[in-house]
Protein backbone atom coordinates (compact mmCIF):
# COMPACT_ATOMS: atom_id res chain seq x y z
CA UNK A 1 0.00 0.00 0.00
CA UNK A 2 0.78 3.29 -0.30
CA UNK A 3 1.63 5.63 2.48
CA UNK A 4 -1.26 7.63 3.50
CA UNK A 5 1.30 10.43 4.74
CA UNK A 6 1.50 13.65 1.91
CA UNK A 7 4.96 13.86 -0.25
CA UNK A 8 6.95 16.22 1.38
CA UNK A 9 8.22 19.36 -0.15
CA UNK A 10 11.06 18.47 -2.26
CA UNK A 11 13.24 21.57 -0.93
CA UNK A 12 13.09 20.41 2.04
CA UNK A 13 14.69 16.94 1.82
CA UNK A 14 18.39 17.59 0.37
CA UNK A 15 18.39 21.83 0.37
CA UNK A 16 21.61 23.15 2.31
CA UNK A 17 21.99 27.18 3.44
CA UNK A 18 22.96 29.14 0.13
CA UNK A 19 26.97 29.34 0.13
CA UNK A 20 28.04 31.82 2.04
CA UNK A 21 25.01 31.77 4.34
CA UNK A 22 24.43 29.93 7.69
CA UNK A 23 21.84 27.75 8.52
CA UNK A 24 18.84 28.99 10.35
CA UNK A 25 18.62 28.28 14.08
CA UNK A 26 17.06 25.22 15.24
CA UNK A 27 17.04 21.43 16.31
CA UNK A 28 18.73 19.39 13.65
CA UNK A 29 18.32 15.64 13.83
CA UNK A 30 21.11 12.96 12.92
CA UNK A 31 21.37 9.14 13.93
CA UNK A 32 24.02 8.44 15.96
CA UNK A 33 26.23 6.77 13.33
CA UNK A 34 27.25 10.06 12.07
CA UNK A 35 25.25 11.74 9.30
CA UNK A 36 23.00 14.57 9.74
CA UNK A 37 19.94 16.01 8.45
CA UNK A 38 17.40 19.13 8.84
CA UNK A 39 14.03 19.67 9.88
CA UNK A 40 11.36 18.40 8.05
CA UNK A 41 7.37 20.34 8.26
CA UNK A 42 5.16 17.89 6.10
CA UNK A 43 2.30 18.20 7.51
CA UNK A 44 0.87 14.72 5.84
CA UNK A 45 1.15 11.11 6.93
CA UNK A 46 0.34 7.79 6.22
CA UNK A 47 -1.74 5.32 8.24
CA UNK A 48 -0.44 1.74 9.58
CA UNK A 49 3.04 3.92 9.55
CA UNK A 50 4.01 7.46 9.98
CA UNK A 51 3.50 10.65 11.64
CA UNK A 52 1.82 14.22 11.62
CA UNK A 53 3.60 17.14 9.91
CA UNK A 54 7.35 15.86 11.57
CA UNK A 55 6.02 16.74 15.06
CA UNK A 56 7.11 14.98 17.89
CA UNK A 57 5.30 15.73 21.70
CA UNK A 58 5.62 18.96 22.73
CA UNK A 59 5.41 20.38 18.79
CA UNK A 60 9.18 19.51 18.39
CA UNK A 61 10.05 18.68 14.58
CA UNK A 62 12.67 17.28 13.46
CA UNK A 63 14.19 14.68 11.72
CA UNK A 64 17.41 12.15 11.64
CA UNK A 65 19.76 10.91 9.04
CA UNK A 66 20.67 7.35 8.00
CA UNK A 67 23.77 6.50 7.63
CA UNK A 68 24.99 4.64 4.76
CA UNK A 69 21.65 3.60 3.26
CA UNK A 70 21.57 2.03 -0.19
CA UNK A 71 19.97 4.05 -2.52
CA UNK A 72 17.59 1.07 -3.87
CA UNK A 73 16.30 0.83 0.01
CA UNK A 74 12.82 -0.04 -0.26
CA UNK A 75 10.70 3.04 2.07
CA UNK A 76 9.17 1.99 4.62
CA UNK A 77 5.70 3.49 3.63
CA UNK A 78 5.52 3.64 -0.23
CA UNK A 79 5.72 7.02 -1.98
CA UNK A 80 4.05 9.41 0.24
CA UNK A 81 1.68 12.20 -0.83
CA UNK A 82 2.01 15.82 -0.97
CA UNK A 83 0.67 19.03 0.89
CA UNK A 84 0.37 20.07 4.40
CA UNK A 85 -1.79 20.19 7.54
CA UNK A 86 -5.05 21.73 7.02
CA UNK A 87 -5.20 24.38 9.50
CA UNK A 88 -5.69 28.23 10.06
CA UNK A 89 -3.59 28.35 13.25
CA UNK A 90 0.07 29.35 12.50
CA UNK A 91 2.21 26.57 13.41
CA UNK A 92 3.78 25.80 16.33
CA UNK A 93 6.88 27.08 18.16
CA UNK A 94 10.05 24.94 17.79
CA UNK A 95 11.24 24.90 21.84
CA UNK A 96 14.58 23.08 20.95
CA UNK A 97 15.43 26.30 18.07
CA UNK A 98 17.97 28.69 19.54
CA UNK A 99 17.62 32.29 18.35
CA UNK A 100 20.72 33.99 16.89
CA UNK A 101 22.44 35.79 19.65
CA UNK A 102 23.32 39.32 19.11
CA UNK A 103 26.95 40.28 20.38
CA UNK A 104 26.91 42.80 23.61
CA UNK A 105 29.45 44.73 25.52
CA UNK A 106 30.38 42.78 29.01
CA UNK A 107 30.57 46.18 30.84
CA UNK A 108 27.67 48.33 29.00
CA UNK A 109 30.24 51.01 27.74
CA UNK A 110 29.49 52.39 24.50
CA UNK A 111 31.71 50.65 22.02
CA UNK A 112 32.66 54.44 21.17
CA UNK A 113 34.55 57.58 23.19
CA UNK A 114 37.42 57.81 25.07
CA UNK A 115 39.29 54.91 26.83
CA UNK A 116 38.30 54.06 30.24
CA UNK A 117 40.13 52.18 33.04
CA UNK A 118 38.63 49.29 35.07
CA UNK A 119 36.41 51.32 36.71
CA UNK A 120 35.68 53.61 33.84
CA UNK A 121 37.18 56.47 34.87
CA UNK A 122 38.59 58.47 31.54
CA UNK A 123 42.62 58.19 31.03
CA UNK A 124 44.05 61.38 30.21
CA UNK A 125 45.05 61.97 26.83
CA UNK A 126 48.19 61.03 25.50
CA UNK A 127 51.38 63.80 26.14
CA UNK A 128 49.31 65.34 29.24
CA UNK A 129 50.82 63.61 31.81
CA UNK A 130 53.34 65.44 33.90
CA UNK A 131 56.87 65.64 35.05
CA UNK A 132 55.93 64.62 38.20
CA UNK A 133 54.02 61.30 37.17
CA UNK A 134 57.16 60.56 35.28
CA UNK A 135 59.65 60.58 38.73
CA UNK A 136 57.21 58.53 40.33
CA UNK A 137 56.98 55.57 37.71
CA UNK A 138 60.87 55.71 37.58
CA UNK A 139 61.24 55.95 41.50
CA UNK A 140 58.89 52.79 41.85
CA UNK A 141 60.91 51.15 39.09
CA UNK A 142 64.08 51.44 41.01
CA UNK A 143 62.27 50.05 44.70
CA UNK A 144 61.01 47.10 42.39
CA UNK A 145 64.58 46.11 41.61
CA UNK A 146 66.01 46.81 44.43
CA UNK A 147 63.87 44.45 46.44
CA UNK A 148 64.28 41.41 43.85
CA UNK A 149 68.25 42.21 44.22
CA UNK A 150 67.09 40.85 47.61
CA UNK A 151 65.02 38.38 47.51
CA UNK A 152 67.28 36.39 44.89
CA UNK A 153 70.31 37.44 47.43
CA UNK A 154 68.53 35.00 50.30
CA UNK A 155 67.13 32.29 48.06
CA UNK A 156 70.71 31.77 46.14
CA UNK A 157 72.14 31.60 49.39
CA UNK A 158 69.63 28.88 51.01
CA UNK A 159 70.41 26.89 47.78
CA UNK A 160 73.92 27.17 48.56
CA UNK A 161 73.52 25.89 52.65
CA UNK A 162 70.77 23.15 51.21
CA UNK A 163 72.95 21.49 48.89
CA UNK A 164 70.89 19.01 46.34
CA UNK A 165 67.04 19.28 46.20
CA UNK A 166 66.55 15.86 45.08
CA UNK A 167 66.10 12.93 47.91
CA UNK A 168 67.26 9.60 45.94
CA UNK A 169 65.17 7.78 48.78
CA UNK A 170 61.96 9.38 48.74
CA UNK A 171 58.64 7.18 48.69
CA UNK A 172 55.21 8.30 48.93
CA UNK A 173 53.83 5.12 50.67
CA UNK A 174 51.83 2.06 48.87
CA UNK A 175 48.49 1.95 48.91
CA UNK A 176 46.68 0.83 52.25
CA UNK A 177 45.48 -2.47 50.51
CA UNK A 178 46.41 -4.90 47.65
CA UNK A 179 43.01 -6.78 47.91
CA UNK A 180 40.67 -6.15 44.48
CA UNK A 181 37.44 -3.77 45.51
CA UNK A 182 34.25 -5.85 44.92
CA UNK A 183 31.55 -3.55 42.87
CA UNK A 184 28.05 -4.33 43.71
CA UNK A 185 26.04 -6.07 40.76
CA UNK A 186 23.34 -3.15 41.26
CA UNK A 187 26.08 -0.58 40.76
CA UNK A 188 26.70 1.08 37.56
CA UNK A 189 30.26 -0.58 37.36
CA UNK A 190 28.35 -4.01 38.19
CA UNK A 191 25.34 -3.56 35.71
CA UNK A 192 27.74 -2.66 33.27
CA UNK A 193 30.26 -5.31 33.35
CA UNK A 194 26.94 -8.02 32.87
CA UNK A 195 25.75 -6.22 29.67
CA UNK A 196 29.14 -5.08 28.01
CA UNK A 197 29.38 -9.03 27.70
CA UNK A 198 26.04 -8.85 25.55
CA UNK A 199 26.51 -5.78 23.82
CA UNK A 200 28.83 -6.22 20.31
CA UNK A 201 30.22 -3.70 18.02
CA UNK A 202 29.17 -4.18 14.60
CA UNK A 203 31.33 -3.01 11.05
CA UNK A 204 28.87 -3.10 7.69
CA UNK A 205 30.84 -2.86 4.33
CA UNK A 206 28.46 -2.67 0.97
CA UNK A 207 27.48 -0.97 -1.97
CA UNK A 208 25.59 2.02 0.26
CA UNK A 209 29.40 2.40 2.00
CA UNK A 210 30.53 1.35 5.38
CA UNK A 211 30.26 2.37 8.90
CA UNK A 212 30.27 1.34 12.56
CA UNK A 213 27.16 0.71 15.05
CA UNK A 214 26.22 -1.55 18.02
CA UNK A 215 23.98 -4.47 18.66
CA UNK A 216 22.56 -6.65 21.54
CA UNK A 217 23.11 -10.53 21.65
CA UNK A 218 18.97 -11.62 22.12
CA UNK A 219 19.68 -15.23 21.96
CA UNK A 220 22.67 -17.33 22.96
CA UNK A 221 22.55 -19.19 19.19
CA UNK A 222 24.02 -15.65 17.94
CA UNK A 223 20.86 -13.66 17.00
CA UNK A 224 21.67 -9.86 17.37
CA UNK A 225 18.81 -7.18 17.47
CA UNK A 226 19.78 -3.87 16.21
CA UNK A 227 19.11 -0.52 13.93
CA UNK A 228 17.72 -1.03 10.51
CA UNK A 229 20.29 1.82 9.46
CA UNK A 230 22.86 0.01 10.83
CA UNK A 231 23.53 -3.00 8.73
CA UNK A 232 21.21 -1.84 5.51
CA UNK A 233 24.00 -0.83 3.25
CA UNK A 234 25.24 -4.89 3.29
CA UNK A 235 21.47 -6.41 2.30
CA UNK A 236 22.94 -6.61 -1.20
CA UNK A 237 26.02 -8.72 -0.99
CA UNK A 238 27.89 -6.85 1.97
CA UNK A 239 29.97 -7.80 4.55
CA UNK A 240 29.23 -7.20 8.38
CA UNK A 241 31.56 -8.47 11.30
CA UNK A 242 30.81 -8.54 14.84
CA UNK A 243 33.19 -7.96 17.45
CA UNK A 244 32.39 -8.80 20.82
CA UNK A 245 33.05 -7.24 24.36
CA UNK A 246 37.08 -8.25 25.24
CA UNK A 247 37.43 -10.72 22.54
CA UNK A 248 40.61 -10.60 19.82
CA UNK A 249 38.90 -11.41 16.56
CA UNK A 250 35.89 -10.66 14.43
CA UNK A 251 33.10 -12.88 13.68
CA UNK A 252 30.98 -12.80 10.54
CA UNK A 253 27.52 -12.07 10.30
CA UNK A 254 24.33 -12.18 8.10
CA UNK A 255 21.07 -10.41 7.60
CA UNK A 256 18.18 -12.27 8.81
CA UNK A 257 15.32 -9.68 8.56
CA UNK A 258 15.04 -5.70 7.99
CA UNK A 259 12.09 -3.70 9.12
CA UNK A 260 12.69 -0.23 7.80
CA UNK A 261 9.50 0.49 9.18
CA UNK A 262 10.97 0.39 12.73
CA UNK A 263 14.23 0.76 12.17
CA UNK A 264 14.99 -2.51 13.39
CA UNK A 265 17.02 -5.67 12.32
CA UNK A 266 18.33 -8.82 13.33
CA UNK A 267 21.56 -10.25 11.96
CA UNK A 268 23.07 -13.48 13.39
CA UNK A 269 26.79 -14.62 14.19
CA UNK A 270 27.71 -17.81 11.71
CA UNK A 271 29.72 -20.63 12.78
CA UNK A 272 28.05 -21.78 15.64
CA UNK A 273 29.24 -21.48 19.16
CA UNK A 274 26.80 -20.13 21.75
CA UNK A 275 26.58 -16.40 23.37
CA UNK A 276 25.62 -14.42 26.33
CA UNK A 277 22.10 -13.20 25.56
CA UNK A 278 20.98 -10.16 27.00
CA UNK A 279 17.52 -9.85 29.66
CA UNK A 280 14.75 -7.95 28.08
CA UNK A 281 12.94 -5.92 30.24
CA UNK A 282 9.47 -4.12 29.79
CA UNK A 283 9.35 -0.63 28.52
CA UNK A 284 6.12 0.04 29.50
CA UNK A 285 7.05 0.14 33.12
CA UNK A 286 9.32 3.10 32.95
CA UNK A 287 8.00 6.39 34.36
CA UNK A 288 10.08 9.63 33.63
CA UNK A 289 13.00 9.98 36.00
CA UNK A 290 14.00 5.65 35.72
CA UNK A 291 17.75 6.29 35.86
CA UNK A 292 19.12 4.28 32.71
CA UNK A 293 22.43 3.37 31.40
CA UNK A 294 23.86 3.12 27.70
CA UNK A 295 26.13 0.97 26.18
CA UNK A 296 27.87 0.88 22.83
CA UNK A 297 29.75 1.75 20.46
CA UNK A 298 30.16 4.94 20.04
CA UNK A 299 33.25 6.53 17.11
CA UNK A 300 33.96 2.65 17.10
CA UNK A 301 35.25 2.80 20.59
CA UNK A 302 33.62 -0.47 22.08
CA UNK A 303 31.65 -1.04 25.56
CA UNK A 304 31.30 2.89 26.33
CA UNK A 305 29.51 2.76 29.24
CA UNK A 306 26.94 6.34 30.19
CA UNK A 307 24.56 6.91 32.82
CA UNK A 308 21.41 8.98 32.71
CA UNK A 309 18.02 9.17 33.01
CA UNK A 310 14.57 8.76 30.90
CA UNK A 311 14.24 12.54 30.24
CA UNK A 312 10.11 11.80 28.41
CA UNK A 313 8.25 8.71 27.04
CA UNK A 314 6.11 8.50 24.22
CA UNK A 315 8.11 10.71 21.86
CA UNK A 316 7.66 10.26 17.91
CA UNK A 317 10.74 11.27 15.95
CA UNK A 318 11.08 11.23 12.59
CA UNK A 319 13.76 9.82 10.88
CA UNK A 320 14.21 10.27 6.82
CA UNK A 321 14.98 7.52 4.51
CA UNK A 322 17.10 7.24 1.31
CA UNK A 323 14.25 8.79 -0.91
CA UNK A 324 13.80 11.78 0.86
CA UNK A 325 10.70 10.58 2.96
CA UNK A 326 10.09 10.15 6.41
CA UNK A 327 10.22 7.16 9.03
CA UNK A 328 8.41 8.16 12.28
CA UNK A 329 9.55 6.30 15.71
CA UNK A 330 6.90 5.96 17.88
CA UNK A 331 6.69 5.65 21.30
CA UNK A 332 9.97 6.62 21.49
CA UNK A 333 12.12 6.80 25.18
CA UNK A 334 13.89 10.16 25.61
CA UNK A 335 17.19 10.56 27.35
CA UNK A 336 20.01 12.39 29.03
CA UNK A 337 22.66 9.25 28.95
CA UNK A 338 25.37 10.15 26.00
CA UNK A 339 24.31 9.22 22.75
CA UNK A 340 27.23 9.30 19.69
CA UNK A 341 27.56 8.27 16.44
CA UNK A 342 27.99 4.47 16.77
CA UNK A 343 25.75 3.77 19.51
CA UNK A 344 22.82 3.06 17.21
CA UNK A 345 21.59 -0.41 17.85
CA UNK A 346 23.50 -0.62 21.24
CA UNK A 347 21.01 -1.21 24.48
CA UNK A 348 19.48 1.41 27.15
CA UNK A 349 19.05 -0.95 30.14
CA UNK A 350 17.65 0.04 33.66
CA UNK A 351 18.87 -0.37 37.20
CA UNK A 352 18.36 -4.07 37.08
CA UNK A 353 20.71 -4.49 33.78
CA UNK A 354 17.51 -5.42 31.64
CA UNK A 355 17.51 -4.08 28.12
CA UNK A 356 14.26 -1.23 27.78
CA UNK A 357 15.61 0.06 24.54
CA UNK A 358 17.58 0.27 21.87
CA UNK A 359 19.13 3.45 20.93
CA UNK A 360 18.75 4.78 17.48
CA UNK A 361 18.25 8.76 17.21
CA UNK A 362 19.99 12.02 18.99
CA UNK A 363 19.50 15.58 18.15
CA UNK A 364 22.18 17.86 17.61
CA UNK A 365 22.70 21.97 17.26
CA UNK A 366 24.13 23.76 14.12
CA UNK A 367 25.59 23.13 11.08
CA UNK A 368 24.67 22.77 7.56
CA UNK A 369 22.02 19.91 6.31
CA UNK A 370 23.42 16.66 4.65
CA UNK A 371 27.79 16.92 4.89
CA UNK A 372 28.30 20.65 5.96
CA UNK A 373 30.10 21.13 8.83
CA UNK A 374 28.50 20.29 12.16
CA UNK A 375 28.87 20.85 15.77
CA UNK A 376 28.08 17.24 16.61
CA UNK A 377 27.93 14.65 19.41
CA UNK A 378 25.17 14.46 21.91
CA UNK A 379 23.52 17.48 23.78
CA UNK A 380 21.55 15.27 25.83
CA UNK A 381 18.91 14.28 23.88
CA UNK A 382 18.79 11.29 22.59
CA UNK A 383 16.16 8.38 22.18
CA UNK A 384 15.49 4.76 21.57
CA UNK A 385 12.99 2.40 20.53
CA UNK A 386 10.87 1.01 23.39
CA UNK A 387 12.19 -2.82 23.77
CA UNK A 388 8.39 -4.25 23.90
CA UNK A 389 8.38 -3.09 19.89
CA UNK A 390 11.44 -4.07 19.76
CA UNK A 391 11.15 -7.34 21.27
CA UNK A 392 7.79 -8.46 18.85
CA UNK A 393 9.41 -7.34 15.69
CA UNK A 394 12.63 -9.52 16.31
CA UNK A 395 10.63 -12.88 16.93
CA UNK A 396 8.88 -11.85 13.90
CA UNK A 397 11.43 -11.39 11.64
CA UNK A 398 13.12 -14.81 13.44
CA UNK A 399 10.07 -16.31 12.74
CA UNK A 400 9.52 -15.53 9.35
CA UNK A 401 12.13 -13.23 7.80
CA UNK A 402 10.24 -9.98 8.03
CA UNK A 403 7.84 -8.02 10.18
CA UNK A 404 4.20 -7.02 9.51
CA UNK A 405 2.45 -3.70 10.36
CA UNK A 406 -1.36 -3.39 10.39
CA UNK A 407 -2.90 -0.76 7.65
CA UNK A 408 -6.49 0.22 7.34
CA UNK A 409 -5.29 1.03 3.17
CA UNK A 410 -5.37 5.26 2.99
CA UNK A 411 -3.14 7.86 2.34
CA UNK A 412 -4.48 10.99 5.33
CA UNK A 413 -2.82 14.02 6.13
CA UNK A 414 -4.11 16.16 10.07
CA UNK A 415 -6.67 18.14 10.19
CA UNK A 416 -6.98 20.61 13.04
CA UNK A 417 -9.35 23.65 13.70
CA UNK A 418 -12.35 24.68 15.61
CA UNK A 419 -14.63 22.90 13.91
CA UNK A 420 -13.22 19.34 12.76
CA UNK A 421 -10.15 17.61 13.60
CA UNK A 422 -8.74 14.05 13.06
CA UNK A 423 -7.20 12.17 9.89
CA UNK A 424 -8.20 13.19 6.46
CA UNK A 425 -8.50 10.49 3.93
CA UNK A 426 -5.95 11.85 0.68
CA UNK A 427 -6.34 9.01 -1.15
CA UNK A 428 -7.41 5.20 -0.99
CA UNK A 429 -4.86 2.28 -1.67
CA UNK A 430 -6.21 0.35 -4.53
CA UNK A 431 -7.65 -3.11 -3.74
CA UNK A 432 -7.09 -1.66 0.50
CA UNK A 433 -9.35 -2.48 3.19
CA UNK A 434 -10.60 0.78 3.53
CA UNK A 435 -11.89 1.28 -0.17
CA UNK A 436 -13.42 -2.21 0.30
CA UNK A 437 -15.50 -0.50 3.00
CA UNK A 438 -16.75 2.05 1.81
CA UNK A 439 -14.39 5.06 2.82
CA UNK A 440 -13.69 7.70 0.04
CA UNK A 441 -11.37 10.31 -0.06
CA UNK A 442 -11.96 13.81 2.12
CA UNK A 443 -13.46 12.19 4.80
CA UNK A 444 -12.61 12.35 8.16
CA UNK A 445 -11.33 9.60 10.44
CA UNK A 446 -12.40 10.96 14.39
CA UNK A 447 -12.29 7.47 16.05
CA UNK A 448 -10.73 3.99 15.52
CA UNK A 449 -12.55 1.36 17.72
CA UNK A 450 -13.12 3.43 21.31
CA UNK A 451 -9.91 5.45 20.59
CA UNK A 452 -10.22 9.20 19.42
CA UNK A 453 -8.43 10.46 16.32
CA UNK A 454 -7.00 14.07 16.49
CA UNK A 455 -4.06 13.38 14.22
CA UNK A 456 -2.08 10.93 11.76
CA UNK A 457 -0.12 9.82 14.52
CA UNK A 458 -2.90 8.59 16.70
CA UNK A 459 -4.74 7.08 13.89
CA UNK A 460 -1.49 5.25 12.91
CA UNK A 461 -0.26 4.44 17.02
CA UNK A 462 -4.90 2.95 17.22
CA UNK A 463 -3.83 0.71 14.28
CA UNK A 464 -0.60 -0.78 15.64
CA UNK A 465 -2.75 -1.83 18.48
CA UNK A 466 -4.30 -4.62 16.80
CA UNK A 467 -2.73 -6.98 14.48
CA UNK A 468 -2.98 -8.22 10.82
CA UNK A 469 -6.28 -9.46 10.40
CA UNK A 470 -8.18 -8.11 13.21
CA UNK A 471 -10.91 -6.02 12.32
CA UNK A 472 -11.54 -2.63 13.54
CA UNK A 473 -14.45 -0.21 13.95
CA UNK A 474 -13.41 3.41 12.06
CA UNK A 475 -15.84 6.00 13.30
CA UNK A 476 -15.84 8.97 10.18
CA UNK A 477 -17.35 12.11 9.00
CA UNK A 478 -18.66 12.44 5.77
CA UNK A 479 -20.36 15.72 4.97
CA UNK A 480 -21.24 16.39 8.43
CA UNK A 481 -22.61 13.21 8.77
CA UNK A 482 -20.83 10.52 11.56
CA UNK A 483 -20.33 7.38 9.71
CA UNK A 484 -18.69 3.57 10.79
CA UNK A 485 -17.29 1.16 8.99
CA UNK A 486 -15.44 -2.36 9.67
CA UNK A 487 -12.37 -2.87 8.43
CA UNK A 488 -10.05 -5.38 7.80
CA UNK A 489 -6.77 -4.45 8.97
CA UNK A 490 -4.08 -5.72 6.02
CA UNK A 491 -0.09 -5.51 5.86
CA UNK A 492 1.38 -2.44 5.47
CA UNK A 493 4.13 -3.61 2.99
CA UNK A 494 1.99 -6.02 1.45
CA UNK A 495 -0.18 -3.36 -0.32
Amino acid sequence: MTDPRPEPAPDLAGAGPAAGQSPPPGAWWSRPDGQWGAPRGDGGRGDGGGADGGRTAGGVTGQTQPFDRPGSAQPAYGSPYGGGSHSSSPPPSDPWSSPATRATFPSGASPTGPPSDSVGRPLDAPGRSGGRRGLGTAAAVLATALVAGSVGGVLGARSQDDGNLLDPSASLGGSSSSASVDRAPESVAGIAAKVMQSTVSIAVSGRGGQGTGSGVVIRSDGYILTNNHVVESAKDGGEITVTLDGAEGNLPAKIVGLDPVTDLAVIQVQGGGQFPAAALGQSRDLVVGDPVIAIGSPLGLSGTVTTGIVSALNRTVNTPAENGTSFPLFNAIQTDAAINPGNSGGALVNARGEVIGINSAIATLGGGPFGGEQTGGSIGVGFAIPVDEARSVAEEIIRTGRATHPSIGISATTVTGDEREGALVRALTPGGAAGEAGLRPTDLIIRLDDTAVTSVDELILATRQHKVGDTVTVTYLRGGEERTAEILLQDLQAN
